[in-house]
């Protein structure tokens, strides 16, 4: 009884874990690449694909070969990223909401798990 409530706890906590993977991929043929799915007004955070630091932006729109933002909603600095330089891009906010989630998920399997094993004994 034991090693099929682990064996349940595992897969619920993978297929949470698996699920917290909310990241956009982008090509090195910056001609497939399809922005359209980012959303003026939200932050994101734009992975590089020469390792240099994440940025975090506020996305206005894309311009010709470059992404436009601000670096954030209260700095009015402009931020232009150009689009080869892209390798992923990450909704900060449904990051949070999914980590969340895992956290609550983790929390309610270690509950199963517990009470399942008071049971047994």
């Amino acid at each position: 009884m034991k090693a099929s409530v682990l064996l349940k706890s595992s897969l619920l906590t993978s297929l949470f874990v698996v699920s917290s993977c909310a990241t956009t991929k982008y090509t090195e043929d910056t001609a497939k690449n399809d922005y359209s799915n980012l959303e003026a007004g939200k932050i994101y955070s734009v992975t590089m694909k020469d390792g240099s630091k994440k940025q975090k932006m506020l996305f206005r729109n894309v311009d010709g070969d470059n992404l436009i933002g601000t670096a954030g909603k209260k700095d009015s600095t402009v931020v232009t990223i150009p689009k080869a330089n892209v390798a992923a891009v990450k909704d900060v906010r449904k990051a949070r909401i999914t980590a969340g989630a895992v956290v609550i998920g983790a929390a309610g399997v270690a509950a199963l798990v517990l009470s399942s094993t008071r049971a047994d004994n």
